[in-house]
């Protein structure tokens, strides 16, 4: 397969993952209709979240994964490369397509948002944070070894789920699935990224202090992606590895 066409699965399938995960943050987690003083409240919430992000990667797995491999995200790209998943000559054009999709899935986002009416605050726009900015208020310890911990068990499923010895075709639904439980556990904790792509997009919009803390939302995952795939370069056999 060129790399023109995996860089445009990668850039779609980020794309997508961005504008469907954060989307359902910002436009449907908290929703309310009716009167003020009776509102009904129809928002999704963290669970709703949850599975609209595993529901996002399911899905361009499904449709995009034959192309590129469905990584979009540069944590798995880079994991998957020190874990001999990989081919080191794709991870600069894998990891600039999926920092690019993430922007680009959250320009459209931002486009349908900034749409309402009377108005509109870009807030926090589902950006990754801790201390004040974490939803459940943890710190910047709590958000490092929450994002580490998580991404490098979001590896070891993928590496897992994708062995040749695991069932055919079934890779996407565990990947999805074992995503949607990652965000459920670390949603309060960081709005969980796992992901530095899903991490860029929306704090370009927010900038300041979603640019300052960025950081820990592409070292962490990093780490642990390494991680996640080294342990389990150990746990296969030598022929796997």
């Amino acid at each position: 397969m060129s790399i023109v066409k995996c860089f445009l699965a990668e850039f779609i399938g980020t794309f997508w993952l961005v504008f469907g995960g954060c989307g359902s943050a910002v436009l449907a987690a908290q929703f309310a209709t009716g009167p003020s003083t009776h509102p009904v409240q129809l928002g999704i919430g963290f669970l709703g979240v949850a599975f609209a992000f595993g529901l996002t990667v399911l899905t361009m797995a499904y449709a995009v994964g034959h192309i590129s491999g469905g990584h979009f995200n540069p944590a798995v790209t880079i994991g998957l490369v020190f874990g001999r998943r990989a081919n080191p000559a794709v991870l600069v054009p894998y990891v600039a397509a999926q920092v690019l999709g993430g922007i680009a899935g959250a320009a459209a986002l931002f486009v349908i948002a900034s749409g309402k009416t009377p108005s509109f605050e870009v807030g926090g726009f589902a950006c990754n944070g801790f201390d004040e900015h974490s939803p459940g208020g943890y710190s910047m310890i709590s958000a490092f070894v929450a994002e580490f911990i998580l991404t490098a068990a979001f590896l070891i499923i993928i590496m897992g789920a994708t062995d040749k010895r695991a069932p055919a075709g079934f890779a996407p639904i565990a990947i999805g699935l074992g995503l949607t439980l990652i965000h459920l556990i670390g949603i309060p904790v960081t709005n969980l990224s796992v992901n530095p792509a899903r991490s860029t997009g929306p704090a370009m919009f927010v900038r300041d202090w979603a640019f300052m803390q960025l950081w820990l939302f592409w070292l962490a995952p990093i780490c642990g992606g390494i991680t996640g795939a080294i342990l389990y370069q150990l746990m296969a056999p030598a022929e796997e590895a």
